[in-house]
C-alpha cells in the first residue's frame, strides 16, 4: 500500500468511526429527548449552554444555532461563571450541560448554583451513571463506542455526536415553533445572507449564453460536454418551442454509471429527469433556497408562466459564490 492509499485509508477509518457514533446517538434517542424539547418550549427564558474544552466549543456552536433559529440561547463558560458570569442566568432559563464523561469538575461545580436558582438541567453526556447525569433532570445519551483518534484520547467522535444532538434539538425546536424563512431573515439582517435571501430569483439567476442548454434528441456525449463547459453540474433540456422539459445533472450521470450503463448511442431524453422542479422569476431567493434544501438539489431552473426558460440559479448564486455562509 503506497503513501496516498495509507493516508486515505486512515481518513476513511476515522470518518467511519464517527458515522458509527452518530448512528448510535440516533438509535438511542428516547423519551428524554422529547422531554427536553417540551421543557425548552414551555420555558419563558433562554437556553444556557455550558461546557469546557472541546465540549465548550461544541456548546458555543449549538448556542449559535439555537439563537439563529428561534430559540434564545447563550453560552456560559464554567470558569467565567464562577467569577461573576452566573449573573446572566435568570429564573425561567434552561441549562444544557455538555460533558462526554459527565465528570468534568468545573462543570459539575456549577450544578448546585443552577439548582439554587430553580433551573432545570439537561445533560449531554456519554455516561448515564456519571455525576452530571445523576444531577440532571433529563439526559441525552451522546455516548460513542470509541473515538476516531487512534489513541482514544482526543475528543473526536464524541464531540461530533454532541454537535449532532444539538443540531437535532435545534431542528425539532425550529419545526415546533414554525420558524420560517422570514424569521430566519430577521435574525440575519445584515448585508450578507439575509439581504441576499430577500431578493427575487431573477436578480441572482444566470441567463443568456451562460446557461447550459441542450435540445431533445441531443446525443449524451454532447450533453456531457455542455455540462462540463458551463460548470454548473447540470444541463437544461428544451423542446422545439424552447419550453423546459427536463434536466440532466451530475447525479443522473452517476446513477446511470452505477447501474452499469453507458452513454454510447443514448439521447438526452433517455437519461434526463422530466418536468424538473423550478421556480418563477418573481420567487424570492429564500423560496428557491428552501426548495433546494427540501429536494436536496443544487441547481434550479427559473421558468416563466408560459413555460419558457428564464434562467437557472445555482446554490452558489444564492449564497454569493462563497462570500456568504450558513451560520446554522
Amino acid at each position: 500500500m503506497n503513501n496516498e492509499q495509507t493516508i486515505l485509508k486512515k481518513a476513511r477509518e476515522a470518518i467511519n468511526i464517527e458515522i458509527a457514533g452518530l448512528k448510535r446517538v440516533r438509535d438511542n434517542l428516547e423519551r428524554s429527548f422529547v422531554n427536553a424539547v417540551e421543557l425548552i418550549l414551555s420555558s419563558p427564558g433562554r437556553v444556557i449552554i455550558t461546557g469546557i474544552g472541546k465540549s465548550g466549543l461544541v456548546g458555543r456552536k449549538i448556542a449559535a444555532t439555537l439563537a439563529s433559529t428561534g430559540t434564545p440561547s447563550v453560552f456560559l463558560h464554567p470558569v467565567e461563571a464562577m467569577h461573576g458570569d452566573l449573573g446572566m442566568v435568570m429564573k425561567g432559563d434552561v441549562v444544557i450541560a455538555i460533558s462526554n464523561s459527565g465528570e468534568t469538575q468545573e462543570l459539575n461545580a456549577l450544578i448546585p448554583a443552577f439548582k439554587e436558582r430553580g433551573l432545570p438541567v439537561i445533560a449531554f453526556t456519554g455516561r448515564a451513571d456519571s455525576t452530571l447525569a445523576k444531577s440532571a433532570r433529563f439526559v441525552i445519551d451522546t455516548g460513542v463506542e470509541r473515538e476516531a483518534c487512534g489513541l482514544g484520547l482526543a475528543p473526536t467522535a464524541s464531540t461530533t455526536a454532541a454537535l449532532a444532538a444539538g443540531d437535532a434539538l435545534a431542528v425539532v425546536l425550529l419545526n415546533r415553533r414554525r420558524f420560517d424563512e422570514r424569521d430566519f431573515r430577521k435574525n440575519h439582517p445584515s448585508g450578507t445572507l439575509g439581504e441576499r435571501l430577500k431578493v427575487a430569483v431573477e436578480q441572482v439567476m444566470l441567463s443568456g449564453e451562460g446557461m447550459p442548454l441542450v435540445r431533445l434528441g441531443t446525443p449524451m456525449a454532447q450533453v456531457i460536454d455542455e455540462i462540463d463547459s458551463k460548470r454548473l453540474g447540470a444541463a437544461l433540456v428544451l423542446d422545439g418551442t424552447e419550453a423546459l422539459v427536463g434536466i440532466v445533472t451530475d447525479g443522473d450521470l452517476r446513477r446511470v454509471i452505477a447501474r452499469g450503463g453507458d452513454f454510447q448511442g443514448k439521447r438526452v431524453e433517455e437519461v434526463m429527469t422530466k418536468d424538473p422542479k423550478h421556480v418563477p422569476p418573481s420567487a424570492s431567493a429564500a423560496d428557491a433556497l428552501a426548495m433546494m434544501e427540501r429536494h436536496l438539489i443544487t441547481v434550479l431552473p427559473v421558468v416563466r408562466e408560459d413555460g419558457h426558460l428564464a434562467g437557472i440559479v445555482h446554490l452558489h448564486d444564492l449564497l454569493g459564490k462563497g462570500q456568504f455562509q450558513f451560520i446554522l
